[in-house]
């Protein structure tokens, strides 16, 4: 191209294309781009939020069975925090406890009494059972959990037909009789109430080898470190459920079902024909007493039982 006027013609019309097609192509691609996501977003000056995870205030004093808790040590009022959140925030199990304890603690509250007890030992098979007949893994059993050997040592008969482990009030006579030796042991219900984990012979021994006096002064076993704080978390729960978040109606309380006791000194061949010889049936007569561990009721000469059937 010889003309040098053609050639600048021709070099502005390559340019012009090419800048218009630029722009066309860069507001296409700007009505493509969606703006980035924001990663925190502001938050309203009054959230509404449905279910809020507190921290919770603990008491400024707590006793145990009378004798103060050291909440002025450090390890001490952490392991109570600890304990009285997982209870607190456990939503479901503290409900039941709390349903459960309105049948079963006036009745555990008349026979602790009897034996002068105090009364925060009620507690206890809040925390080893939930107030249920439990079979643990190492297979101690009932409300109170004890073992074959412990329960029979405290007076329960456990054999194929009968398992007195099972009987929610027997047990509790036997716990107290435990209680009461262990008392009088150590002459402290914080330190009787942790034997109750680890057993007698295993706190003398801590105590003497560690050169103190006090369960809050012991270094112990995980569970049996957490076991009296376990107590005082559900002592201040289900003594005040309102104060931790807990709303029951009183319509949706177990409530404790009358019955009558029926003395048995002969043998029941036949517990279904003994149901139903009370107008109940098999599985009702083993509700109020799953102690009952047969179709059958083998009385020896001299002993006798007593079973419970509905007052209606």
């Amino acid at each position: 191209m010889k003309d040098p006027r053609l050639l600048l013609a021709v070099i502005c019309l390559i340019l012009l294309v090419g800048y218009i097609s630029f722009n066309e192509l860069r507001i296409v691609n700007t009505k493509e781009v969606k703006p980035e996501p924001q990663i925190f977003q502001e938050i309203p000056e009054d959230p509404i939020i449905p279910h809020k995870n507190v921290s919770i205030s603990l008491p400024d004093n707590l006793n145990f069975a009378g004798e103060l808790v050291p909440l002025g040590i450090t390890d001490v009022k952490e392991r109570l925090d600890r304990e009285l959140h997982i209870n607190s925030y456990w939503h479901n199990n503290s409900i039941f406890l709390i349903k459960r304890a309105n049948r079963w603690f006036p009745e555990i509250e008349k026979i602790i009494a009897r034996y002068n007890i105090p009364d925060d030992f009620k507690y206890i098979p809040v925390i080893e059972s939930a107030l249920i007949n439990d079979i643990s893994p190492k297979e101690a059993v009932g409300f109170w959990q004890f073992m074959k050997a412990t329960a029979r040592e405290y007076g329960l008969i456990v054999n194929k037909e009968v398992d007195e482990r099972y009987n929610p009030l027997k047990s509790t006579e036997a716990a107290c009789k435990y209680l009461r030796k262990a008392y009088e042991k150590f002459g402290s219900w914080t330190l009787a109430g942790a034997s109750y984990d680890a057993g007698m012979r295993r706190i003398e021994r801590s105590l003497e080898q560690q050169k103190v006096d006090s369960y809050y002064d012991l270094l112990l076993n995980g569970e049996t470190s957490r076991y009296v704080f376990r107590i005082l978390a559900v002592k201040e729960l289900l003594g005040d459920p309102e104060k931790y978040g807990f709303q029951i109606s009183k319509e949706h309380l177990y409530q404790w079902e009358p019955q009558r006791e029926v003395e048995i000194t002969e043998t029941i061949p036949d517990l279904v024909a003994f149901a139903n010889s009370h107008n109940i049936n098999l599985k009702i007569l083993k509700r109020h007493n799953p102690w009952l561990r047969s179709n059958k009721l083998t009385v020896r000469k001299g002993t006798k039982f007593i079973i419970s059937v509905p007052d209606n």
